[in-house]
């Protein structure tokens, strides 16, 4: 996408932003201009290491679910037993709300890090592994054969062949799951903590009633989801250039 493209679209919503609090004109909708400058008075202060916290539990579920779906989803797709074997368990936890589940994770695994990182991990984890499956299933037989018959292995098949083919699928399911696992997080970190830029939305905005930096904690989180979704984008294109239309 061009940066004219996002700049105009950038200033297309600050400025509805801007007509939207003139017309409503009440103290919970400020201006974007408040908003940015009360951001940059509270980067000063604590903001930045609430942001760090809340990377750091999105960075590490994503890289978990890539190191364990990923290859998960292309063993199943290169064996009809393990499909049909998995198929079924994978069709009836994929749909179900994984937000649900925060209480649960919370009882067995406390209220630190661990909880809130596994909950995205889950959500980030069957996005990947039916994404991989199904592109694993995909690649033709008739590749796969003449392959083999040129003395590949099991393991060649998945190095040269099943990995390089679900890679887009992989980079697919991150970027598609991203916002779906920053708004899982935010409301994972209003339980039990005190770190984190759900925290500090709702902190600010329920308890302070201060709603110039509780629109710059939505900014910092806009931001961090972008920064991610921009992230896999941009790997994709270094990673699988020809998978990337032009």
């Amino acid at each position: 996408m061009k940066k004219s493209s996002l700049l105009f679209a950038t200033a297309f919503l600050l400025i509805s932003w801007q007509i939207l609090s003139w017309a409503i004109h009440l103290s919970i909708l400020p201006g974007p201009w408040r908003v940015l400058q009360t951001l940059t008075v509270e980067l000063g202060k604590d903001l930045p290491s609430h942001f760090l916290a809340s990377l750091w539990r999105v960075v590490a579920s994503m890289v978990l679910a890539v190191m364990l779906a990923a290859p998960a989803g292309i063993v199943i797709g290169q064996s009809a037993t393990l499909n049909r074997l998995f198929s079924p368990i994978i069709y009836i936890l994929y749909p179900i709300p994984k937000v649900v589940f925060v209480p649960i994770l919370m009882l067995f695994l406390g209220v630190g890090d661990a909880a809130k990182i596994s909950l995205v991990f889950t959500i980030l984890f069957f996005q990947i592994i039916v994404l991989v499956r199904d592109q694993a299933l995909g690649i033709p037989n008739q590749l796969i054969q003449s392959i083999r018959s040129l003395g590949a292995g099991r393991k060649a098949l998945f190095r040269y062949v099943y990995f390089p083919a679900s890679l887009p699928a992989i980079l697919t399911a991150l970027r598609q799951s991203v916002g779906t696992a920053v708004a899982v997080l935010y409301v994972a970190e209003l339980f039990a903590t005190k770190k984190g830029l759900g925290y500090y939305i709702y902190f600010n905005g329920s308890t302070l009633l201060d709603y110039p930096a509780m629109y710059a904690g939505v900014l910092m989180m806009s931001l961090l989801g972008l920064s991610l979704y921009f992230s896999v984008d941009w790997l994709e294109r270094r990673l699988c250039p020809w998978a990337v239309l032009r």
